[in-house]
């Protein structure tokens, strides 16, 4: 079943995405952090809304499949918070669970 607002929200993931590699081919010196993090704020709503879901967007799953090794590859240095949450989506999109706690931590630690 079509859903209008995942198709939007799919959408956005795909164009924040090519947002992002426009960014990193335009300039070498400074990392485009900013474009990064509005791409991963996009998967992480898709994410979001896909939980329950059997089945995702396929050209969302190519942006998420392979991130953290792409960004690797890419470039020579990339800022860990870039990694770490690039690490972050690949794990809620093909593992089911987030490894960023926040407030739920297990008892005891």
């Amino acid at each position: 079943m079509d859903n209008p607002e995942k198709n939007r929200v799919a959408k956005a993931v795909v164009d924040r995405w090519c947002s992002f590699r426009e960014a990193l081919c335009g300039t070498k010196r400074k990392y485009p952090t900013r474009e990064f993090l509005s791409f991963a704020e996009a998967a992480r709503s898709y994410s979001d809304l896909t939980r329950h879901d059997q089945l995702i967007d396929r050209d969302v799953a190519n942006a998420i499949n392979g991130l953290t090794e792409f960004l690797r590859l890419e470039r020579k240095r990339v800022p860990g918070r870039i990694l770490s949450e690039a690490d972050r989506l690949e794990c809620l999109f093909f593992g089911g669970f987030d490894p960023h706690f926040e407030g739920d931590e297990p008892p005891g630690l």
